[in-house]
């Protein structure tokens, strides 16, 4: 079904360490800011998915989490969904609204992702990850993350040891993901870094990213290793935060007659699945199909935000989209192809590495950063006359791919 839902306004928190606000607070201030971005009267709003994943863990609060945040801003009496679907949280919601926009059942429809994922004891904060694995799999997970041919031992190495208590169990899986790529590609740690430092630089010009400081590639490869090879700025951080679009039909974006529409022209959903190691992964899958349904393809995109939870997830979701082969990837990177002034700039926020990955949020935080650029509006990190925008956001881990994704694709 080709969509038709507009995006009408975006809004969203800075990311990063807010101890002192709660998670309906941050909620509501993206919301907030969608709605006044929008131009549409709070209580016109006639249906609302909110993506969280973890606030049962870290807060308590479950069942009713988008009940309470909008009950806090005076709004109820309409359709409320809570979408938990792990770092895809925010793209699920996304994807969910708009097909109800399309289908004809609302005219106005809001999506909210929020998460908090600070917390004094930090080892709570890295457990949440470890939940978004099969937990009565999580023994053999990890023995499948042992380098060197050791995942047959009986107990996890020194390598992973730390996993899900002192760093996320998920940066486990992309430093298994990078050494594999290293060996298939001939990829080096400096190919992982250039990423890095090229969503550093992103970053360095986004008000709302958690880290602004622009590092070089020697410096993200001197940093702290986190899982070999992934050094820290090589691996999303935790963070707080909230991002909010509202979603409107054609008529009522007439009615409302506005001056910089952006159309949702395409969002595919799908879950992992069991598959050959040469056999196209989830994410490639929902891609293909997401191309299809827009009727344009990788060479068409002006703009990209993705999933780069890591370094080497970036690189992964350049091979899902087409963006270009898994032995040309270095060059990939090193060509500056996908930095601001490239032929296909990717993640301008400065991406989950620098902006921040509040999971449930990150989705719609990427739908707000790319709608924003359709619409010029984004100064020093503009791209330039964007015209095609695409989405690409994952969660959690089946096997060796990802739980959930969604790739959704935006034309100005």
């Amino acid at each position: 079904m080709r969509m038709k839902a507009v995006v009408a306004g975006v809004g969203m928190t800075r990311f990063g360490k807010h101890l002192e606000t709660g998670l309906k607070a941050l909620g509501v201030q993206a919301l907030r800011a969608a709605i006044d971005d929008a131009g549409v009267d709070a209580q016109g709003i006639e249906a609302a998915y909110v993506a969280n994943a973890v606030a049962g863990l870290m807060t308590g609060q479950e069942s009713i989490r988008g009940q309470v945040m909008l009950r806090s801003m005076g709004l109820g009496c309409i359709p409320v969904v809570n979408v938990e679907n792990a770092c895809g949280s925010g793209s699920t919601a996304f994807n969910q609204a708009a097909a109800m926009v399309s289908a004809g059942c609302y005219d106005v429809v809001a999506a909210v992702g929020m998460e908090k994922l600070y917390h004094p004891d930090k080892a709570k904060s890295f457990a949440v990850f470890s939940a978004a694995f099969d937990v009565e799999e999580l023994a053999s997970v990890l023995q499948s993350f042992q380098p060197d041919g050791a995942a047959g031992a009986s107990s996890p190495s020194s390598r992973t040891a730390a996993a899900g208590t002192t760093r996320s169990m998920a940066m486990d899986f992309y430093a298994d993901l990078a050494r594999r790529y290293m060996r298939d590609y001939g990829l080096g740690a400096a190919d992982f870094a250039a990423v890095s430092a090229k969503n550093s630089f992103h970053g360095s010009l986004n008000p709302r990213a958690q880290f602004r400081e622009s590092l070089s590639v020697q410096e993200v490869l001197a940093a702290p290793m986190i899982a070999e090879p992934l050094t820290r700025p090589m691996c999303s951080p935790i963070g707080d935060g909230a991002a909010a679009v509202i979603l409107v039909s054609e008529r009522k974006a007439r009615e409302l007659d506005l001056d910089r529409p952006v159309s949702v022209v395409s969002s595919v959903l799908r879950s992992g699945f069991d598959h050959g190691e040469d056999e196209r992964d989830v994410a490639t899958v929902c891609a293909r199909e997401a191309y299809e349904e827009a009727g344009v393809g990788p060479e068409d995109l002006s703009v990209i935000e993705l999933h780069d939870a890591s370094a080497a997830g970036e690189l992964s979701a350049y091979l899902a989209l087409g963006l270009c082969a898994g032995d040309d990837a270095g060059r990939f990177v090193s060509s500056g192809e996908t930095r601001l002034g490239g032929r296909v700039p990717v993640n301008t926020s400065g991406g989950l590495l620098r902006k921040g990955h509040p999971v449930g949020a990150t989705g719609l935080a990427q739908v707000v950063e790319l709608t924003e650029q359709l619409q010029g509006r984004l100064g020093p990190r503009q791209v330039e006359s964007p015209t095609v925008a695409l989405a690409h956001n994952g969660g959690g881990i089946i096997g060796k791919d990802a739980a959930a994704m969604c790739v959704s694709i935006l034309m100005r």
